[in-house]
């Protein structure tokens, strides 16, 4: 199992997209909140619906999450593991 994070401008919020061993990824939305002394607090879980690749999960992320649609869009061409450098 493999997880990819990307997080936002503010590193307030991240997204993690994991590929499962059968070959599906899902995706779940973390956030960090100063009554959690910041640490990530799961926002929102996405884990039932599975794709068939990152891309789609990636895609039906954004579709849900508008900081992610905006970053996405504002780097076309960086491979998604290359976000967060």
């Amino acid at each position: 199992m493999t997880i990819k994070s990307i997080e936002d401008a503010s590193g307030m919020n991240c997204i993690d997209v994991t590929s499962h061993p059968d070959g599906q990824f899902t995706f779940k939305v973390f956030r960090k909140d100063p009554e959690d002394q910041g640490r990530w607090t799961l926002a929102s879980d996405y884990s039932g619906l599975r794709f068939e690749t990152e891309d789609q999960a990636f895609h039906a992320a954004a579709a849900r999450i508008p900081w992610l649609a905006e970053l996405l869009a504002s780097t076309p061409a960086a491979p998604r593991n290359e976000l967060n450098d």
